[in-house]
């Protein structure tokens, strides 16, 4: 798995990309959010159209679940791997779109790879059959209300798959469709220094 590595300080953050992304897509953004902390950033081994992908889907919005379930695995074991070698400590998902998805599927089906999420226009990876043990967990979900690309109702459903596991959920609705820009990053960034702080730990 092709990937870039910035050491620094702990929670580190796993830099997820969306659909046509790579390794380098997130990693400005992950320094403005929490600065001089270590990041991860792989890139998604699926192609779509020539464009990178954490798992397949059969139609927008209609994901290949068997897939997306072997994926998840796959980078849980790439995200522990790393977290060994490098001794990074508490690792943060930050997702965006695809990379959202595939983080909170981490969330779901390995629980204790992540310490905390920030999912930036996600929707509901997978039913489950019963509901994750997350621990109490914190996730920022940020959703946009004119997200083309997400029903309005994949927001609060994955936040209630999430609160129905333990988790610590924050679901914020903003005036914007599925791009994202600076009031995400500063609502994220917040939400991350309230949660984590500011320094290393």
């Amino acid at each position: 798995m092709l990937f870039r590595f910035e050491a620094g300080s702990s929670p580190a953050l796993l830099l997820l990309h969306g659909t046509g992304g790579d390794e380098n897509d997130l990693l400005g953004l992950g320094r403005l959010l929490r600065p001089g902390a270590a990041l991860l950033s792989p890139r998604g081994e699926v192609l779509e159209n020539g464009q990178p992908r954490f798992f397949r889907r059969l139609a927008p919005g209609v994901f290949d679940e068997q897939d997306l379930i072997r994926r998840t695995y796959d980078l849980a074991d790439f995200v522990e791997d790393h977290r060994e070698r490098q001794g990074l400590g508490r690792i943060i998902a930050v997702g965006y779109s695809n990379g959202a998805n595939i983080a909170a599927s981490m969330l779901v089906l390995r629980p204790g790879v992540l310490a905390g999420a920030i999912l930036f226009r996600a929707m509901v990876p997978l039913e489950l059959p019963h509901p994750p043990q997350l621990g109490g967990i914190p996730v920022l979900i940020i959703a946009g209300r004119r997200d083309e690309m997400v029903s309005a109702d994949q927001p609060q459903r994955l936040a209630t798959l999430l609160i129905r596991g333990g988790a610590e959920v924050t679901l914020a609705l903003q005036d914007a469709g599925h791009g994202i820009g600076p009031d995400d990053f500063q609502l994220a960034a917040d939400w991350l220094a309230k949660n984590f702080g500011t320094g290393s730990g």
